[in-house]
């Protein structure tokens, strides 16, 4: 039996991804609106995921919604940012209980749910061709809050200001949740129009998961009512088609002071292997191998054996064939740790690593993938990068890949593996 059974159906501008589950009492909708990413609409973007998400036509306060939701035994709606290799996903996502395991819950649930969804999208709250003010000047307020927490959260911010420095010349650059000092500039009529194009325009999916194989008739019913998106040409075009590899000439290095009493190092390196390459899979194994588990040789070397980190490790972007190395240190061990760094993946390069290690990666990473089916949101990130990359691949698939990994191939994705840019964030008194 398959891990996942998901079934596409397609309402003109409208793809519905249907995947029955009996693992969740709940029915989760995830309406993902993806676009390339775009630096003159990208703070319009953000702003908009928050307009939307906290008020529709007919329920214009926050207290009109929340009771609606009330209603429907406590549902929840909320919106997400993404950004996917040059791609921007805004998606909104709404959970309620499957009435099925409600005593006396009414048997319209899903469809009013579904109602509340269509409302967000369709039926804002707007008139006169622009959104609500004191709606917008509010969730500015929501965002611009969001944006400074960034600032004050080192970790997320020296993460942020390294993909700033290495792709300084990429889409990539552009920040997730825009930018603070736009957030003036963006009128109410001026986002209305950006979501008449978005909703014009948009690769829009939406997926449905739950305990639903029943009544799926009924709910494709319901869905091409309720959401009748027009026909539109594809807007989102094949990620592989995209993808420039980028050939580091030399190392950046930039160090940034600021009042912080702990120094965070990141490294940001390039493989230039992406989703459909040959030695994806294996590039999954040597992030774990490398840096992404607790017996990884960051952990293992920089962090336990020499006392130089308080954390180290590693994760891969796997939309742009990156691998960030994210660590906090003392000032004065900014040398060490960098040349310790280094000397990791020299040793992921020269084949020193043995056959336990890696069969615990390829069980840590299968644990993973299976713990991410048990959960809605990352079950459809993990079904969403096939519409991305127009490939197909199941669990199964996926999990036989990393099985065939070898030796050989991890040491070849740390031979393509190029240090890129080095930020370090520092204390004012550090030189």
């Amino acid at each position: 039996m398959p891990y996942i059974n998901e079934q596409i159906h397609e309402f003109n501008g409208l793809k519905v991804h249907l995947i029955p589950t009996d693992k969740f009492k709940t029915v989760t909708m995830f309406l993902q609106f993806c676009s390339p990413l775009n630096e003159k609409d990208v703070t319009k973007r953000a702003l908009l995921s928050y307009v939307l998400k906290s008020s529709t036509k007919h329920s214009p306060s926050a207290q009109d919604l929340q009771k609606r939701l009330d209603d429907l035994y406590g549902a929840s709606f909320a919106s997400m940012l993404s950004k996917k290799g040059d791609y921007h996903i805004l998606t909104l996502y709404m959970t309620a209980a499957n009435e099925r395991f409600i005593s006396g819950a009414s048997a319209k649930l899903f469809d009013e749910s579904v109602k509340l969804l269509s409302e967000a999208v369709f039926e804002p709250a707007a008139s006169d061709r622009q959104f609500d003010e004191k709606i917008v000047e509010r969730e500015k307020r929501s965002l611009r809050a969001r944006l400074e927490s960034i600032y004050d959260d080192k970790m997320r911010y020296a993460s942020q200001r390294l993909i700033d420095e290495m792709c300084q010349h990429e889409l990539y650059r552009l920040h997730t949740y825009g930018y603070s000092e736009e957030l003036d500039q963006v009128t109410a009529d001026g986002l209305f129009e950006y979501y008449k194009k978005m909703m014009a325009e948009d690769q829009v999916d939406l997926y449905i998961i739950g305990d639903i194989q029943e009544k799926q008739s009924h709910i494709l019913n319901t869905i091409q009512s309720a959401l009748p998106f027009d026909k539109r040409q594809n807007k989102t075009r094949d990620i592989r088609i995209n993808f420039n590899p980028v050939i580091p000439n030399e190392i950046k290095v930039v160090k940034e002071n600021q009042d912080v009493e702990q120094g965070k190092l990141n490294l940001g390196y390039r493989t230039n292997i992406i989703y459909g390459d040959p030695l994806y899979y294996a590039s999954q194994v040597f992030n774990g191998l490398f840096g992404g588990f607790p017996h990884s040789k960051l952990f293992m070397n920089v962090r336990e054996k020499e006392s130089l980190a308080y954390y180290a490790s590693s994760s891969y972007e796997s939309y742009k064939g990156l691998m960030i190395v994210m660590s906090g240190i003392e000032f004065s061990n900014y040398d060490k740790a960098v040349d310790i760094i280094k000397e990791q993946l020299e040793a992921v390069k020269n084949g020193d690593f043995t056959e336990h290690d890696i069969d615990q990666t390829k069980a840590l990473l299968r644990n993973a993938v299976l713990e991410a089916l048990d959960n809605p949101a990352s079950l459809t990130d993990f079904l969403y990068r096939q519409v991305l990359t127009g490939q197909p691949v199941t669990a199964e698939n996926w999990l036989h890949a990393i099985d065939q990994v070898r030796k050989e191939d991890i040491i070849k994705v740390a031979e393509k593996t190029t240090l890129d840019t080095i930020y370090f964030l520092q204390g004012e008194e550090a030189e």
